[in-house]
């Protein structure tokens, strides 16, 4: 045995509302590792327009998503397209609307503002509703709990609850994490994965080590 085949979509018989994301999504500027799955009782199929908001390739931001990862219904990644200015006294954006607002608008300005490639980690686990804001890096091994709202980077393998979403706990000690940093299994060949499952579900870090 293998494991699944990553490049189907539905990887689940009779159980469609879960979907790898890898062949589902098509967009240049989103990148997503094999395995990572949506899931929606209606679809995984629209995660890219329903779940990845304000993404405009002109503005030249990514949203990467690690391998293994997991996604509930109703996540949010919410992209540098839905900033406004912040520098000057008002942030409306007169300028979308013409008929002489878009004169005198510095793009430069707003340009600055941009905060960058959103970065999900493998092995990531973002719970329902929750909402992820521009510019930010989940750790590997992290978790963001339900209706959470992540306005700020996560440690790896930390627990990140509320809003704004802060560490309530962290899933091992600093030691260990630093171990299944280096062993990094994500990036094990499949077949190794597949006859190491045992070592990865456990919490025996000698094991998953000796794995290595």
């Amino acid at each position: 045995m293998s494991g699944p085949n990553p490049a189907i979509k539905h990887p689940i018989p009779m159980h469609t509302r879960v979907g790898f994301l890898k062949p589902l999504v098509t967009a240049d500027n989103i990148e997503i590792g094999e395995f990572t799955y949506y899931d929606d009782p209606e679809g995984p199929d629209q995660f890219q327009t329903k779940c990845v908001l304000h993404h405009y390739p002109f503005i030249g931001d990514r949203l990467i998503i690690g391998k293994f990862c997991a996604i509930a219904e109703g996540a949010r990644f919410i992209m540098n397209g839905a900033n406004h200015a912040m520098s000057g006294f008002s942030t409306y954006p007169f300028n979308i609307f013409g008929h002489g607002w878009e004169q005198g608008f510095d793009e430069a300005r707003w340009t600055r503002e941009v905060r960058g490639d959103t970065v999900v980690g493998n092995d990531v686990w973002i719970g329902m509703e929750a909402v992820v804001l521009p510019g930010i890096t989940i750790g590997h091994g992290a978790i963001a709990a339900a209706k959470s709202v992540v306005t700020h980077d996560v440690p790896a393998y930390s627990i990140v609850a509320g809003n704004p979403a802060r560490v309530v706990k962290m899933r091992f000690d600093r030691q260990t994490v630093a171990r299944l940093l280096v062993t990094a299994w994500w990036d094990w060949p499949i077949d190794k994965i597949t006859r190491n499952l045992d070592a990865i579900r456990g919490a025996d870090i000698d094991a998953l080590e000796a794995a290595a």
